[in-house]
């Protein structure tokens, strides 16, 4: 009866004004079973229905990545999905390989209170960039953070003015502006071939006429390092023409596309961007949808949303099927991309 009632308050909390401290705050837990279980302290702040806040996968206070959060709550279902969108720092031991949170994630959770004073999220964590299933997560509620930041004032002070949009905004701003610098790899020189020399023909048992491997110092050849696939993708983004498919309204906190292939399923594969910055790559078009969710908090008045076709299949041209959810309506839309050109959907924000 206890936990019954502590989940009831819970729920008439998180629906009330002002108690969306129950969603913001920090949040230890692992993504993953067993030994390869990765720790995650999670930082959400909440504004609208839209979640901000920082991510650090970490080993130790001395071995972390850590990027910027978005995502959103959903207080008609209790469940909460947030994303990586950026790396902001990475810190590592020389000897550590791999780096923990070396691939970005999308997770999906539900908010649940077990019991009086305990708050929980569990799910599961995709790929960013593929979508498959990485593991399950389960994190706790804590008051106590490893790790110390931006973020760290808002929370503290949340129901004190801490919750003010305006001021979660240029919070959310600070990590962008004193990110250093991305500096660009060293080139590799070329390797140096072997060098074989074959022995002049002798009168000899052909046993013994097989080729003699000079004894000079050889660097063997090392494979070549195939360009950053989004960087192909960003150089096809350029050079194709948008084709305007159509224009839908921007309203709400945050819109929720769903994207589909819109025939035999042969193959496509699609990125999509948002005003000329990259979303998600690699998506392989099925039966089954690829969801993304963008929190319409700082787009501009009108948005272009770009699908690119990363091949066309084989059965060309690329196609695919879009439904976007907007402030609770559906709109469907055919989308069509080719070597040549890009599928362009425009999003205007409402004026009252």
């Amino acid at each position: 009866m206890k936990r019954l009632s502590a989940c009831i308050l819970l729920l008439l909390a998180v629906t009330l004004p002002g108690a969306a401290q129950m969603i913001t705050g920090v949040w230890k837990g692992k993504i993953g079973n067993g030994l390869r279980a990765q720790r995650v302290e999670l930082k959400l702040v909440q504004k609208g229905d839209s979640l901000v806040g920082t991510s650090y996968y970490y080993e130790s206070p001395n071995s972390y990545r850590r990027y910027a959060v978005k995502g959103y709550f959903n207080q008609r279902n209790n469940t909460v999905v947030w994303w990586d969108d950026l790396l902001l720092e990475e810190k590592k031991p020389r000897l550590q390989v791999p780096a923990p949170g070396e691939l970005p994630l999308l997770a999906e959770a539900d908010f649940n209170c077990p019991g009086a004073g305990i708050m929980m999220l569990e799910g599961k964590a995709l790929g960013k960039s593929d979508g498959r299933e990485k593991g399950p997560l389960h994190f706790d509620k804590t008051d106590r953070p490893l790790f110390r930041d931006e973020w760290d004032y808002i929370l503290e002070n949340y129901t004190t003015g801490g919750n003010d949009p305006a001021l979660i905004d240029s919070v959310a701003r600070i990590p962008l502006a004193t990110r250093p610098p991305e500096v660009a790899p060293t080139p590799r020189p070329d390797p140096v071939q072997p060098v074989v020399v074959t022995a002049p023909p002798q009168n000899k048992p052909a046993t013994d006429s097989l080729p003699v491997v000079s004894t000079a110092p050889v660097v063997l050849p090392q494979p070549s390092v195939p360009p950053a696939p989004a960087a192909d993708i960003r150089d096809k983004f350029r050079e194709r023409r948008n084709l305007l498919t159509t224009e839908l309204p921007l309203a709400g906190d945050t819109i929720e596309l769903h994207f589909y292939d819109n025939a035999e399923i042969d193959g496509d594969s699609i990125s999509v961007f948002l005003n000329g910055e990259l979303l998600a790559c690699h998506i392989r078009l099925t039966e089954k949808p690829f969801v993304l969710k963008v929190p319409v908090a700082g787009l501009p008045e009108v948005s272009e949303l770009v699908m690119v076709a990363e091949n066309l299949g084989s059965i060309p041209p690329n196609t695919s099927y879009m439904i976007a959810w907007i402030d609770g309506k559906r709109y469907a839309a055919n989308l069509e991309s080719t070597e040549q050109t890009s599928a362009m959907i425009r999003l205007v924000k409402r004026r009252y």
